[in-house]
């Protein structure tokens, strides 16, 4: 069988150097988020980027993951300058755009070029309108290079709380419909079987309306597999019971990081196995803090030199028969 080890990572702001030049960071915006790299220097980019490195290193058993999607990143040379700091023995490339959000924060792909072939024909960004772009969804066509078998990344960083959870819920009910809107498109070109790999930061977690009525996200595999819209396999729902979550607010843990998975996985007679209980946070020394076991975040404004991120990675195995 071919493994296929996928892990997702919120990196929580990783700006390029406060003084970057104009072709990484666009005069405008500098002017946005110029609070966010008051103390943001050279060197404090450089520990972030060692501090994330060290644990990625460490996912797969120290391998380091087949498919790495992230979100709040600034643009392609921090996520090269994040490889260069890597000491797993892997042949890292970047499948990024640039996108429209206010803050200049994308969603990104890294994947392992000894493994995978990027269809770069079939790259598609989509911008949820909400007054104004926000953050993109990201689509994105890997070619497994030993058995030629296509897999679909669809990366997602739907809209934050912020201004309040049900105030701001429209706008990832929104992103939701739109998700599924990919998802019907991309299954009437491909065929209902393409495996297609949803993962993100939705800020919802996946009992809230945006997932399970809008982005048609469930915990039933069976629903998936016979049910003639595009539903979602939704991984996370074993971990809820753990009282752990990818974020933690307020002191509650929040499972807000996701991973769902199309029919042409979750079905098992299919090309794939993919076991129950899959998906897990990955947490390593160092990185919980408090009763809470709150992730330590790295910050900005005033940077923590022993950080991480606000978010957990969360990872998830696919074996192809």
């Amino acid at each position: 069988m071919i493994e296929h080890y996928i892990t997702w990572w919120n990196v929580e702001n990783l700006f390029d150097e406060k003084d970057a030049p104009v072709e990484r960071r666009p005069p405008s915006l500098k002017r946005k988020i110029k609070a966010d790299l008051t103390n943001w220097t050279l060197e404090i980019l450089d520990q972030k980027l060692i501090n994330l490195a060290s644990i990625i290193d460490q996912i797969n058993g120290g391998s380091g993951p087949d498919i790495l999607g992230v979100c709040e990143i600034e643009n392609k040379h921090v996520l090269d300058a994040l490889i260069g700091k890597l000491t797993v023995n892997r042949n890292y490339s970047v499948i990024h755009h640039d996108m429209s959000d206010n803050r200049g924060i994308d969603v990104a792909f890294i994947f392992d070029t000894d493994k995978y072939e990027f269809q770069s024909d079939t790259f598609f960004h989509y911008p949820v309108i909400k007054r104004y772009p926000t953050r993109e969804i990201v689509q994105a066509t890997l070619k497994v290079k030993e058995s030629g078998t296509e897999m679909i990344l669809l990366g997602n960083h739907w809209p934050s709380r912020s201004g309040g959870q049900y105030e701001s819920e429209p706008y990832r009910i929104l992103t939701a419909e739109t998700l599924s809107y990919f998802m019907e498109r991309i299954q009437e070109i491909k065929g209902k079987d393409i495996p297609i790999i949803v993962m993100g930061d939705f800020n919802d977690e996946p009992h809230n309306r945006s997932m399970m009525e809008y982005a048609l996200s469930v915990m039933d595999r069976d629903k998936v597999v016979y049910a003639r819209n595009p539903v979602l396999y939704n991984l996370m729902w074993e971990l809820l019971g753990s009282r752990r979550g990818s974020y933690v607010y307020g002191g509650v843990p929040m499972m807000i990081d996701q991973f769902l998975v199309s029919k042409g996985i979750a079905k098992k007679s299919g090309k794939f196995v993919l076991e129950e209980n899959c998906a897990k946070l990955e947490v390593f020394k160092g990185m919980l803090k408090g009763r809470y076991d709150e992730p330590i975040r790295f910050g900005q404004k005033d940077p923590n030199l022993e950080g991480f991120s606000d978010h957990l990675p969360i990872s998830f195995v696919l074996r192809e028969k």
